[in-house]
């Protein structure tokens, strides 16, 4: 009973958890970003003492470049162009260290920093597309492998609505609102990877079924089951957090079952080859068909190898070719020595007729000669 309501249950609760990332609304982009004092050289020189005059550039304009120098990093300009942010850098940091006295000085500060504030909103503007096109590629890339997966068919509207999401965000990226389509493609990102986490549950445990593992090993795998059917409970108590550790941890427990079965199967399937080429060697195959005894034994070897690696998977797979390599080798002996005993018989028979027409002849012979 349990595990019936399990298969109807697990998949579209799995996938409700998933709500949790979206029932907050992405934050709007804040018209003017917070200044980033730790990050940013101060611009402004510390008032001079002594005798002359201490210059120092607008606020305002310090605010500009702060700003688009804190707009830059927030989409990763430094990643995407780090030669030209280097150089920017540099830049900024030598007329962050100027000592102003005079207009002249004054004039050329205030030159060098528009200039640098280009600079900042140029490598932003050139960044803005290539980060755009990450999130995107990020985004379809497990959003095809959910689908690929074959459960989306049976539950299109969970699909529907992160992609509805992800429209939203690239709705906000056409209308220039880059904060909040960054944070909507981020909520997108979240819906398809959590929708993609519970067809992998939902999979692994049908796998485990069809290939019969859980009997190998059916503790853990009651137990995945008694976790997977928490996380429903959690999350109907709505405690959102702890449905989605349980349901991570069934995988966990899934993925033991399954290397166990493997384990074990491999492990069966090793004896039942061993034994064929035992048989194979006691049979002199080796030497009959020799050539075949050899690639028995090649993959033979490839899987002693595999499951040694505790690769059980693949082991079990090449156990099993080997096995009816050394079968066929066995037979294709058996069918040479009955083909031989075939020739051997032919042989006997000739030679017995032979004789008799030497014993015939030699009659007549001796006969023709009285």
């Amino acid at each position: 009973m349990k595990k019936s309501v399990l298969l109807v249950l697990l998949l579209p609760v799995i996938f409700a958890l998933t709500y949790v990332s979206c029932g907050s609304t992405p934050v709007e982009e804040p018209e003017e970003p917070p200044r980033v004092e730790a990050q940013i050289p101060a611009v402004i020189p510390p008032p001079q003492t002594g005798t002359g005059t201490s210059y120092e550039l607008p606020g305002s304009l310090i605010t500009r470049v702060e700003d688009a120098r804190k707009r830059a990093m927030d989409f990763e300009s430094p990643s995407y162009f780090p030669s030209d942010w280097e150089a920017v850098e540099s830049q900024y940091t030598a007329v962050s260290n100027t000592r102003i006295t005079s207009e002249n000085e004054l004039q050329q500060a205030t030159s060098q920093i528009n200039s640098i504030l280009d600079t900042y909103d140029g490598l932003f503007k050139k960044t803005i597309p290539l980060y755009a096109q990450a999130r995107e590629d990020e985004i379809m890339s497990v959003r095809d492998e959910l689908i690929g997966t074959g459960l989306t068919r049976y539950y299109p509207e969970y699909l529907k609505y992160a992609d509805d999401i992800a429209l939203s965000a690239l709705d906000q990226y056409e209308a220039e609102d880059y904060y909040t389509s960054r944070d909507t493609a981020k909520d997108a990102l979240s819906e398809y990877e959590a929708y993609l986490l519970a067809a992998r549950v939902y999979l692994r445990r049908q796998e485990i079924i069809d290939r019969g593992f859980d009997v190998y090993d059916l503790e853990n795998f009651n137990k995945a089951d008694e976790v997977a059917l928490t996380a429903i409970d959690n999350y109907e108590a709505g405690d959102r957090e702890a449905a989605v550790e349980s349901a991570e941890e069934s995988m966990l427990r899934y993925n033991l079952v399954l290397t166990n079965g493997w384990g074990t199967y491999a492990d069966n399937r090793r004896a039942f080859a061993s034994f064929e080429r035992e048989m194979a060697l006691a049979n002199r195959v080796n030497i009959a068909v020799r050539d075949s005894f050899r690639e028995a034994d090649a993959v033979y070897n490839r899987a002693e190898e595999s499951f040694r690696a505790k690769t059980y998977d693949e082991a079990a797979i090449l156990f099993i070719e080997s096995e009816a390599l050394f079968i066929l080798a066995r037979q294709e002996t058996e069918m040479r020595r009955q083909r031989a005993i075939e020739i051997i018989r032919i042989a006997e028979e000739r030679i017995e007729e032979s004789n008799e027409a030497a014993i015939e002849a030699e009659r007549i012979i001796e006969g023709g000669s009285r």
